[in-house]
């Protein structure tokens, strides 16, 4: 399997357990690798026949500032889902990170693994 990633890109969203830290959106960093077979788009050099990772990357900062979420692991279910299921990914792995969050840690966050 080959992989498309994207590193540290980032998104607004609203996140947090209690509801002041969710009302107002706050920056999250996502790393995603994204696994697809390339053999035809390396045949046809098209982007019809791969992952367009400029839509990818649109359509979840779309999502992500639609939606509300108390737990960085619903937030990473939630993007691995539209990625696999609107982009027809073979897997996808991803890791949220939420910076500066807490004093003295730089970020925390989680990985998360899906396959189709």
């Amino acid at each position: 399997m080959d992989t498309i990633f994207l590193e540290q890109v980032k998104v607004q969203t609203k996140l947090g357990v209690p509801e002041w830290e969710r009302a107002v959106p706050q920056t999250v960093i996502l790393d995603i690798e994204i696994g697809y077979d390339f053999n035809k788009a390396c045949l046809s050099d098209a982007i019809e026949d791969t992952i367009d990772y400029g839509l990818v990357v649109a359509r979840i900062r779309e999502t992500l500032a639609e939606h509300s979420f108390k737990l960085v692991e619903a937030l990473g279910e939630h993007v691995c889902q539209l990625v696999l299921q609107e982009f027809k990914a073979q897997s996808v792995k991803l890791k949220v990170s939420k910076p500066g969050i807490l004093p003295g840690l730089k970020a925390l966050g989680i990985v998360i693994s899906r396959t189709a």
